[in-house]
């Protein structure tokens, strides 16, 4: 199963809207062939590791699949058909397939065809692999948001002064999330203090852009000549700015002439609705979005309750200053019971940094402070 793993990671990020899965054959505790999805409307896993196998399964063949088997047809064919064609007897599974209509059919499906299946080996490690599947296939885009800070919650000194808070291995690591979603988010400020390409960079690979959202509701982003290099790199076709009719429809008419999309919504304020952000992204089957700041931004989406999920990289460093910059604000909690937490809770550590991250649960009655944000 550990081997199905690592197949079905060589696949991260490419996938979506479908899950990464991975499956090996042995015979005698040996593997003989292997497979793995690699694209969506490509064949699965299953199959790609039957057609590697190429011959009729001997007595003591087992298939080992790091996600429970799909059995209705879709554009590649039910992988319990392929399973029962194929004469296996044996199949051991990992984790159980989210969609709440399909959990637990193809398990059905198999032992009905005299098939013994082991269920639930490795279960947890196989449920994580899939954090953008899992979300979308239930719920829809998964909006996850990612800061570094102090250990007292710090994400700059008073001066503004931030790089680098956090190592040179958290900050690598950070490019593995980006390189799983299918988009990446930053908020006008950030993009205009800071720059940055929104693209995955990791050593040994390819440069690779998801597409690229700008949340800019009064679109400051396009009132300088220097254009920021979202708007001027090469991947400039794969940026977004999501706006509102407050930002002026000659500048909307200069982003698209320069090849930049531009989703419009309707609001009262500058502020982007979030809500109906992330249902244009599910119309564009759009299945995550990785916010990268800056703090308003990821700020407004806690006080929206629109956040599903949050990486927290803390660096063994503190400022003990109370007007240093902090990563959260615009609420105000009066008890515990009404704090934010995270749920589903992971941790892995960077050579003295720590990553903590879960899902975001909200309490019954969030309490918001009204004027904290002048606007987006």
């Amino acid at each position: 199963m550990r081997r199905a793993l690592e197949l079905a990671r060589r696949a991260w990020g490419d996938t979506h809207p479908n899950p990464m899965v991975g499956a090996v054959i042995a015979e005698q505790g040996k593997i003989v062939s292997e497979g793995y999805h690699q694209r969506d409307g490509g064949p699965h896993a299953e199959v790609m590791a039957l057609l590697a196998h190429g011959r009729k399964p001997r007595p003591s063949t087992t298939l080992y699949v790091t996600l429970e088997p799909c059995s209705t047809p879709g554009r590649t064919g039910a992988c319990t058909d392929a399973i029962i064609e194929s004469g296996i007897k044996r199949v051991v599974i990992g984790a159980t397939d989210p969609n709440p209509a399909h959990a637990g059919r193809g398990f059905a499906v198999l032992r009905a065809a005299g098939i013994e299946v082991i269920e639930g080996v490795l279960a947890a490690e196989c449920t994580d692999l899939n954090l953008v599947f899992n979300h979308w296939i239930t719920r829809g885009p998964l909006i996850a948001a990612k800061v570094g800070s102090t250990l007292d919650g710090r994400l700059a000194c008073r001066t503004g002064e931030s790089r680098w808070i956090t190592n040179d291995k958290s900050r690598a690591d950070v490019h593995r999330w980006r390189r799983l979603f299918p988009g990446i988010a930053a908020g006008a400020m950030t993009v205009l203090k800071d720059n940055p390409r929104l693209t995955a960079r990791s050593e040994g690979t390819e440069e690779w852009c998801p597409w690229r959202f700008v949340f800019d509701g009064l679109l400051r982003t396009v009132v300088d000549k220097n254009l920021p290099n979202v708007f001027t790199d090469e991947h400039r076709h794969r940026t977004i700015v999501v706006t509102t009719p407050h930002g002026g429809l000659g500048y909307v008419r200069k982003l698209r002439d320069m090849g930049i999309k531009v989703w419009t919504f309707d609001s009262p304020t500058q502020r982007v609705p979030f809500a109906d952000f992330r249902k244009k992204c599910a119309e564009e089957r759009i299945a995550g979005v990785f916010v990268e700041g800056g703090a308003q931004l990821i700020s407004e989406l806690l006080k929206a309750r629109q956040l599903d999920y949050l990486f927290v990289y803390h660096s063994p460093i503190f400022l003990a200053d109370d007007r240093a910059k902090a990563i959260f604000s615009g609420l105000r909690p009066e008890r515990l019971d009404q704090a934010l937490r995270l749920a589903d809770v992971r941790h892995e550590a960077f050579d003295g940094d720590s990553l903590m991250h879960g899902r975001v649960t909200y309490p019954e009655r969030l309490l918001v402070d009204e004027t904290a944000f002048g606007g987006r």
